[in-house]
C-alpha cells in the first residue's frame, strides 16, 4: 500500500485543480477514522510543506499507544523506533526495530514524544539524516497533532512549544 495514496489522489472530475485535490483528501480520512466502533482507534493522516520538502504523516492513534510514520519526499517506510516510559525513573526507553540506531533522526523524536505524551510510541521516519531543521518541523507538526487528538499537553506557551 502507497503510504502517500490518499495525498496524491485527485478525482477525475477535478484533476486540475487544488480543490479536488483536498477534497480527495479530506474524503479519504474520513473513510479512515475507525472509531465508531468504540475500540479508541483513530487513524489521522495530513501532511506539510517545510522547507522545500513535502512531509507527510500518518498517525493510528490507539488507547494506550500511538504508531506515527513520517515519510518526507516518498512513501518509504524508513527506521522503525519503538520507545516506552520506564520506572521507576521516568526515563524513556529506545529501540531500534528495523534499521538505524538509537541515536538516529527518529530515534530522538520517538523518545519526545514519549515524555510529552507518557504513553508507548512506534514511530517509523524516513527524514534525511542531517537535516534538523526538518526534523524538528516534523518534530513539532506531529506533537500538534498528537495535542489536537488528546495526547499530551500543550506547553507554557501554548499548544506549539
Amino acid at each position: 500500500m502507497d503510504l502517500r495514496q490518499g495525498f496524491e489522489e485527485s478525482s477525475p472530475s477535478s484533476s486540475s485543480n487544488s480543490n479536488g485535490r483536498v477534497d480527495v483528501v479530506t474524503d479519504t480520512m474520513n473513510q479512515l477514522k475507525v472509531d465508531d466502533d468504540g475500540s479508541g482507534v483513530q487513524i489521522t493522516c495530513f501532511s506539510e510543506v517545510c522547507n522545500d520538502a513535502t512531509l507527510y504523516f500518518h498517525i493510528i492513534r490507539l488507547q494506550n499507544q500511538i504508531y506515527a510514520w513520517i515519510g518526507c519526499n516518498s512513501a518509504k517506510l524508513g527506521d522503525l523506533y519503538a520507545a516506552a516510559p520506564t520506572r521507576p525513573s521516568n526515563a524513556v526507553s529506545v529501540s531500534s526495530l528495523t534499521g538505524g540506531s538509537c541515536d538516529n533522526t527518529g530515534a530522538g523524536i520517538a523518545r519526545r514524544l514519549v515524555l510529552k505524551t507518557k504513553i508507548n510510541v512506534v514511530l517509523a521516519s524516513n527524514i534525511p539524516k542531517n537535516s534538523p531543521m526538518l526534523e524538528a518541523a516534523a518534530e513539532k507538526k506531529l506533537v500538534q497533532k498528537l495535542i489536537s487528538l488528546g495526547y499530551g499537553k500543550p506547553g507554557p506557551r501554548g499548544p506549539s512549544s
